[in-house]
């Protein structure tokens, strides 16, 4: 079993699939670039300038989308981009306070500690300094993975670990908070891509460098013939009237933000000087009592 003080992932596998994948990412990065134009959309509603912007992840598309809006670029004065093939998110060298923005596009489920590398994050940012950071939830590749498990059961009586474990929605502010971030949130877009072929599939996650990681790897390879009936089921299963099958990938975004005084703070309880019933023109009620009484 894996040790649970080390995490599900092999961070040299990680930086080893980032690398392989370079030459080949943009021929398969309709998933990061729609993460970049939603990231950019996010920040053109939050009208405040951010001198310095540390983009984790995201091969380079964050800077692309900034160019491509110039009033936007304009409240940015640099970008540091790296990528998870130079530098581990576990492990982070910036200095306390070095940003004022932090964005972080479909890196960050690499994580083993991710309440440790939220933790980091935070501390670089500089006070009321702004997270905006995407991954994929536990939705993502459900197909695959149960075409996986499903095949490999059938024809060896037994399935391993496969498809990395994502993180789910419920899960991320709760991370957010105990990392100590104010005002966390979390929402969800998902995702459903067609494919002519399963195979097509396989091709983007290499390409993307998003193939397993996994430091606890199934002992048996992943024979010609159990990904074959895998695809068999993968086509049963999930393909549409023109034969095209469907491959999910949730998208969570996770926003928060640097503790500052400046910040708005929810009230105490029973601090209120106005009584709802008198905003409301009504009268108030206990709970036991019945209107008309």
């Amino acid at each position: 079993m894996t040790d649970p003080a080390l995490g599900p992932f092999e961070p040299r596998l990680v930086r080893q699939r980032k690398r392989r994948a370079r030459a080949r990412f943009r021929d398969a990065s309709f998933l990061h670039e729609r993460v970049a134009a939603d990231l950019a959309d996010r920040l053109e509603a939050i009208p405040r300038p951010f001198p310095r912007v540390l983009a984790l992840g995201g091969g380079g598309l964050f800077s692309e989308e900034m160019r491509a809006r110039p009033e936007l670029s304009a409240r940015i004065c640099s970008i540091l981009e790296i990528d998870l093939d130079f530098i581990d998110p576990e492990h982070l060298p910036f200095a306390p306070s070095s940003f004022e923005l932090i964005v972080s596009p479909l890196a960050l489920h690499w994580v083993n500690d991710l309440p440790g590398a939220l933790i980091q994050l935070r501390f670089a940012l500089k006070p009321d300094g702004l997270l905006l950071a995407s991954l994929f939830g536990g939705e993502t590749l459900s197909e695959l993975r149960l075409s996986l498990i499903e095949a490999e059961s059938e024809l060896t009586g037994g399935a391993g670990p496969r498809i990395s474990p994502f993180a789910d929605l419920q899960d991320i502010a709760g991370l957010l908070q105990r990392a100590g971030y104010a005002l966390p949130a979390a929402d969800r877009d998902v995702v459903t891509v067609r494919y002519g072929e399963p195979m097509r599939l396989l091709a983007d996650l290499r390409a993307m460098g998003e193939t397993s990681a996994l430091r606890e790897r199934n002992p048996r390879a992943l024979s010609r013939r159990i990904l074959a009936r895998a695809f068999d089921l993968y086509r049963e299963r999930y393909a549409d009237e023109d034969n095209r099958v469907r491959a999910t990938f949730e998208i969570l975004t996770a926003t928060g933000w640097s503790l500052h005084e400046s910040q708005q703070k929810p009230l105490k309880p029973g601090s209120a000087k106005t009584r709802l019933a008198d905003a409301l023109k009504t009268k108030e009620q206990s709970a036991g009592e019945k209107p008309g009484d």
